[in-house]
């Protein structure tokens, strides 16, 4: 446990994910343009206490079907509703710094690999490559040369998510430090990785939304963020604490 981290944290709502929806259940949908990337958001850094990022939002009324992922408790776009799950998007499983990484490591299968956008600790963005294997994980630079941070999936605590169509999720790490992410893939990210957990713990990873949660950055810095919902958008404010 890092010295001076509050092991105390206020959460929201509570949910169980469902099972990765299966390929042959469903139609073949063109992929969703809006999946290489996370928006065209702007983000301002306000000061040295305060973040803002507005991204935009579908103007179509949002869709909540029991048969979706989150159940209800999250708002989806419509254009992100029942897409398929191909896990592998930048081909990891067949990269051979990859593979030794994995190898050295001890992982045996890749089931997600995507291009993300992280929040770093400075308040940057940046885009990396984020990728769950069966036992960990991995936050890569963009070019795949770097290894940023592997996460066992043991040291996973929970996943946080607001209420809204944002693409954002918090990874809580409370022996080491969180991580913000965004990716219009989200809902693949949480399901796959509470499948994963469940199969090395036993039991599912808790999901938390709530349009305010604290997450710690590291030497005992925490921000909290708010999730607001605004005309056409959903307005994301992170504040230093």
């Amino acid at each position: 446990m890092m010295l001076g981290r509050s092991t105390e944290r206020k959460y929201g709502r509570r949910a169980s994910i469902q099972p990765l929806p299966s390929l042959k259940d469903k139609d073949k949908e063109n992929e969703d343009p809006s999946s290489r990337g996370v928006g065209g958001g702007e983000f301002d850094e306000d000061g040295d206490e305060e973040l803002k990022l507005v991204l935009p939002q579908s103007s179509s009324r949002i869709s909540r079907d029991t048969q979706e992922p989150f159940m209800g408790v999250k708002a989806r776009r419509r254009t992100s509703m029942y897409r398929q799950y191909r896990g592998d998007y930048l081909n990891a499983a067949s990269n051979q710094v990859i593979l030794k990484l994995l190898e050295k490591q001890g992982d045996r299968h890749v089931l997600f690999a995507d291009s993300v956008v992280k929040l770093s600790r400075s308040g940057k963005i940046k885009r990396q490559a984020f990728m769950i294997t069966d036992v960990a994980a991995y936050i890569l630079d963009a070019q795949w040369g770097n290894l940023k941070r592997r996460i066992a999936l043991q040291a996973i605590e929970k996943v946080c998510l607001s209420e809204l169509s944002d693409n954002f999720f918090a990874i809580i790490v409370p022996s080491e430090y969180d991580n913000l992410l965004a990716s219009t893939r989200k809902t693949e990210i949480v399901t796959v990785l509470i499948e994963a957990t469940k199969k090395i713990m036993g039991n599912p990873l808790e999901v938390v939304f709530s349009n305010r949660f604290e997450y710690y950055v590291g030497s005992d810095s925490t921000r909290e963020v708010f999730f607001e919902q605004v005309e056409g958008s959903v307005k994301t404010r992170f504040v230093h604490k």
